[in-house]
């Protein structure tokens, strides 16, 4: 009672301000961000006024901030008040990513949304939830109330084992992607005809028109075609779309790439990204098979604060598969000691040697100390964050600083 009371008077104080607007809700375990960006990029070029919340980053019209927050979605009064400021800057759009907690929460509650996307749902957040099934029926809520709107449109990836539960809603408007043919599917569906992936660019052929995009990996061709089908909702002309699609820039700490130089002039890359759960980390994994590096360097972490513990040696798994050196280091650990999660994260690797280096900056600069021509750096768990969680104090971070200070020190 206590959140949904906040919702509502968060929505009261700030006369109810989302009914101004269309509303675009974006869910799903992992691709949120960088979806929610995409659409607004296209919405861009077609020429409308956008608002963006997310994860890493805001938006009114031009004003464009980071989130420092560590809320993927705003608590009630704030998030009412970004809506608020919005309608008076004008936006005809907002992009909200709606998380299960901020559902659990009611946060989205008073959001009056007119348009829900579902990226995809593997396990997470389990701890909050009690099951998947929670988890899962936290998602299907924000779609519920789209279901009730006389014109809601629901954006569904089809590829997603999860499907069905969602499909039995009764929206009144659907599309779908993915990238299986699904003739069963009887909405508009797009799906690409072929698609090709490379190190420096995706191309893909969709109802006959052909399109190639900066972003890279077979995950973010699936954030493409949520942002294409919410573009054709709304009858943006495909030859802005392509324009928008070919010019795309990922948010900060999502597959943020670095070309680096040691010392000796060899050169490497490096990876910067946010992924923290096991699907998401084999996938950043997996696209960096796209650059065919020497040898892949991997940092991991994972979160403290009672979050999801069971999926810590999973991780450890998942980096055993894919590289050649694992250094285990600090992420959030909140209250919990980093020396257990690190320990955790280990009980998942059997035959791999681990470094475990508790201070991240140290790790970081390790890895970077030990690598060689076309080696691959990736460090995962922060993206783009800004801050650090350690007991109950919040310390500026950036993994993206440490590279560049490392960086200015090789010349």
């Amino acid at each position: 009672l206590y959140h949904f009371g906040l919702a509502f008077v968060g929505a009261l104080i700030y006369w109810f301000p989302s009914r101004k607007m269309t509303v675009i809700g974006i869910t799903g375990t992992k691709g949120k961000t960088t979806t929610a960006n995409l659409i607004a990029q296209i919405l861009e070029q077609a020429g409308f006024k956008v608002g963006l919340a997310t994860t890493t980053n805001f938006q009114i019209g031009r004003q464009k901030w980071i989130n420092r927050t560590k809320q993927t979605m705003l608590g009630r009064l704030k998030l009412q008040k970004l809506l608020r400021q919005m309608i008076n800057q004008h936006c005809q759009y907002a992009i909200i990513e709606t998380s299960s907690e901020g559902i659990l929460q009611f946060r989205h509650q008073f959001i009056d949304y007119d348009i829900a996307i579902l990226t995809n749902l593997t396990p997470e957040h389990i701890e909050h939830h009690g099951s998947f099934e929670n988890y899962r029926q936290a998602k299907i809520k924000l779609f519920q109330k789209v279901a009730k709107k006389k014109n809601g449109f629901g954006i569904f990836n089809l590829d997603s084992d999860q499907i069905k539960f969602f499909l039995e809603l009764k929206i009144k408007n659907r599309s779908g992607f993915g990238l299986q043919t699904h003739p069963e599917i009887n909405f508009p569906k797009f799906i690409p005809e072929n698609f090709s992936l490379s190190s420096q660019k995706t191309e893909f052929e969709l109802q006959r028109k052909s399109f190639v995009s900066p972003l890279i990996g077979r995950f973010n061709l699936y954030n493409i075609l949520a942002a294409i089908a919410l573009a054709r909702s709304r009858n943006i002309d495909w030859s802005i779309i392509q324009k928008a699609v070919a010019s795309f820039s990922p948010p900060p700490g999502r597959l943020e790439k670095i070309t680096a130089q040691n010392k000796h002039g060899e050169n490497f890359l490096i990876i910067i990204d946010y992924a923290h759960e096991p699907n998401s980390l084999e996938n950043i994994y997996q696209t960096a098979k796209l650059f065919h590096p020497r040898k892949i360097i991997v940092i991991l972490g994972s979160q403290g604060g009672g979050r999801d513990k069971s999926k810590r040696p999973k991780l450890g798994q998942i980096a055993e598969q894919y590289a050649d050196r694992i250094i285990l280091t600090n992420e959030d650990p909140y209250n919990e000691s980093p020396r257990q999660i690190i320990d955790d994260i280990a009980r998942g690797i059997k035959n791999k040697p681990i470094e475990k280096i508790i201070d991240r900056r140290k790790a970081i600069i390790q890895a970077l100390n030990s690598a060689h021509q076309n080696d691959l750096v990736i460090i995962t768990g922060k993206g783009g964050e800004s801050s650090m969680c350690i007991g109950d104090k919040k310390i500026p971070w950036s993994d993206n600083e440490i590279v560049q200070e490392w960086l200015s020190q090789q010349e």
